[in-house]
């Protein structure tokens, strides 16, 4: 039997000739991460093992997104945590007010990531980093605080769902669209512990954005990872900004799934799940009756230049209903800039938008966003749980930029093609 890609980038990575779903492994990493929330545990975990070293401080990634700049004495006393660690070890990637960003859109950007990577993160959408070819997956705090320490990591090899594109998106459609589609096909988990990988023609129609918002959210229908081949879209990615060389690792011929989803992309549409489950999904067309009070664009899943862009196209020269908040939350400093230069910024304020420096604020109910009782968001996030965005009885619809700058024009839940 052969290996997919993901058995390959861990038998690598463990040094075996060959792995099996289910084997128990002991893993190289190439990079650790943690956030302003997570790594003030994985220290606090450090320190009591009585480690005194880290593995290689060029490795390490520790980013401040979540309540960056700080929203309150907890959140700078973590913040304080983090940069004490990072200065002590002289963190190399250590990424603060003014350089950070939201953590699984700036190490990609900054090509810290690359193709064949194993890399594990203190924060559940890690997954992120199959987008360009990488074995990444989200660990608790203890296993980050191991990582910095030994440069390694147990694992569980996935089983795997091999998913198979053909056709193509089209307009007003993305890789958010998408991922929404594949949850509300399986379920929250319905991957549990697998590799969720991706191939067939209609790969080749996915940008390296849409391809980063699908794997982030992979960890939404309980996926261990997702990952998509890596093709000429990721070279080109990849060319000029992978910071060391990458390895191309391709599943074989006779690798084994459990399951193999086929999707013509073709006849996507954009697509929204209504609270409280990523897989309670409807076709955003399902949603007119459906009264808003707020729209957020951003995140780790959709806050990228394209995802900036689309909701620009959408707003520029109009303005948003009376009544609706709208908040625009550019995912990295060079993402951010990027809009001022480009004037969409400009645009989107003209259009009533409010444009926030990169944090994940109101994706976790943090702040810049929080929702009252019975209030409704559409949101470009990636999870609408119970209370997710603030109080227990409002209600979160997970959407893409196309589908919530559309939802902003009305005050309603609107497909994007209609406006």
């Amino acid at each position: 039997m052969g290996m997919t890609m993901t058995q390959k980038i861990l038998a690598a990575h463990a040094g075996l000739e060959k792995v099996e779903a289910g084997q128990l492994i002991n893993a190289r990493l190439d990079e650790v991460l943690g956030n302003d929330i997570t790594t003030p545990v994985a220290v606090n975990e450090f320190e009591k093992a009585g480690f005194d070293s880290v593995f290689d401080n060029t490795r390490i990634n520790i980013v401040l997104d979540h309540f960056v700049p700080n929203k309150d004495i907890k959140a700078a006393q973590q913040s304080k945590q983090c940069r004490d660690f990072a200065n002590k070890y002289g963190i190399v990637n250590f990424f603060d007010v003014g350089e950070m960003g939201i953590e699984h859109a700036l190490l990609p950007e900054k090509g810290i990531v690359t193709a064949g990577d194993c890399i594990i993160g203190a924060d559940s959408h890690t997954c992120t980093y199959g987008a360009v070819g990488a074995f990444s997956t989200g660990v608790g705090s203890t296993d980050m605080a191991a990582g910095m320490a030994t440069g390694q990591c147990w694992f569980k090899v996935p089983a795997a769902i091999r998913i198979v594109l053909t056709g193509k998106l089209q307009p007003m459609v993305s890789g958010k669209d998408l991922i929404l589609h594949i949850i509300g096909k399986i379920g929250v988990d319905g991957a549990l512990y697998k590799s969720m990988e991706f191939s067939g023609p209609g790969v080749a129609s996915l940008s390296m954005d849409d391809r980063l918002s699908v794997c982030n959210m992979a960890i939404e229908a309980g996926a261990k990872n997702g990952i998509f081949p890596v093709d000429d879209t990721t070279v080109a990615y990849l060319t000029g900004r992978s910071q060391r060389p990458w390895t191309v690792y391709e599943a074989d011929e006779d690798a084994v799934y459990d399951q193999t989803i086929e999707i013509n992309l073709d006849e996507l549409e954009p697509t929204v799940s209504w609270p409280h489950l990523p897989e309670n999904t409807k076709p955003a067309s399902a949603g007119a009756d459906v009264k808003i009070d707020q729209v957020v664009i951003g995140s780790c899943t959709n806050g990228r230049l394209e995802d900036m862009e689309a909701a620009w196209k959408i707003l520029k020269g109009k303005h948003i209903a009376k009544g609706i908040r709208a908040i625009i939350i550019p995912a990295t400093m060079a993402i951010y800039r990027e809009c001022l230069v480009r004037g969409w910024t400009t645009d989107l304020i003209d259009a009533g938008c409010v444009v926030s420096t990169p944090t994940c604020g109101p994706c976790l109910g943090g702040y810049m966003g929080i929702l009252a009782e019975g209030e409704r968001c559409v949101s470009t996030t990636n999870r609408n749980f119970v209370g997710r965005m603030g109080h227990v009885k409002s209600e979160v619809y997970l959407a893409s930029p196309a589908t919530a700058a559309a939802s902003a024009l009305t005050g309603y839940i609107t497909d994007p093609r209609t406006v």
